[in-house]
């Protein structure tokens, strides 16, 4: 097994294997894995694309992120993804490590060590609401004051990721007291990050965010968050589609009751 870190060239295979899996291929999305990311990947020993990946994203010295753990059909239960995981979880070190599992995935992360220490729901639809009248949309001038905040509640540094919001996504809008964005997906815009100093200003960004965006949005939320999760049940953002939040060395730094939303799944 030759694990390496794989290069912006192999994006079209990535797209490719998530597509083997029944997941959708979002370049969008794994263009940027690769810009913050190290995605490391094995290539098909039969020549064609890729065998299996994963993707490590730190942040500071004292967090890292784990996501896009694909293996291709025809190469399962071989032992790749444990190997992948056995990788990135050395080059992660002494970090706190999180990262969202299906009840497919969770029994090999809880041999590794992993624990859950909440759950998610992706839930979707058409948002029915007006306007807020409480947030506007983001300027140069708000970075500052977003990156402060976001140190502040995510308990570390992910200013090069917040860096990348206005060419990344389709909007950032910000409100006293919190921040919030959204980006396209294949088929949907997801909303996300959205970091606020309480529920109705979280209501406030997402609420505005899924009008600028129109059609159909994407929300992964904290099920402790029971509150805005019937909010957006009751606003047409329904159909969960729940997985688990799990941590290995320690729980996630950070104030998880102002992280309304995250950028997505796959960066915590």
């Amino acid at each position: 097994m030759v694990i390496r870190r794989l290069t912006p060239d192999y994006l079209d295979a990535c797209g490719r294997l998530a597509v083997d899996r029944d997941w959708p291929p979002e370049r969008h999305k794994w263009t940027l894995l690769f810009e913050v990311g190290e995605v490391y990947g094995i290539d098909a020993p039969d020549g064609d694309g890729l065998a299996a990946t994963t993707v490590l994203t730190r942040y500071g010295d004292d967090q890292a992120v784990v996501s896009m753990v694909l293996t291709a059909s025809r190469y399962a239960r071989r032992g790749l993804a444990r190997g992948l995981m056995e990788h990135v979880l050395a080059e992660a070190g002494d970090r706190v490590v999180t990262l969202h599992a299906t009840e497919f995935g969770r029994p090999l992360y809880e041999s590794l060590g992993f624990r859950t220490v909440g759950r998610v729901a992706m839930r979707t639809g058409v948002f029915r609401g007006e306007r807020s009248g409480r947030t506007r949309v983001a300027t140069a001038a708000d970075l500052d004051d977003i990156l402060a905040l976001d140190a502040e509640v995510f308990g570390t540094d992910r200013s090069a990721l917040l860096h990348r919001m206005p060419g990344f996504g389709e909007r950032v809008r910000v409100a006293e007291g919190g921040f919030g964005h959204c980006w396209r997906n294949d088929g949907n815009v997801v909303i996300g990050p959205v970091v606020a100093r309480d529920e109705e200003t979280a209501r406030a960004l997402i609420a505005d965010l899924a009008l600028d965006a129109g059609g159909e949005v994407r929300l992964d939320l904290d099920l402790a968050q029971e509150g805005l999760a019937r909010w957006a049940a009751g606003h047409g953002i329904g159909s969960p589609v729940e997985v688990s939040l799990m941590a290995r060395g320690g729980r996630p730094p950070g104030d998880r009751s102002r992280q309304f939303l995250p950028f997505m799944q796959a960066l915590g």
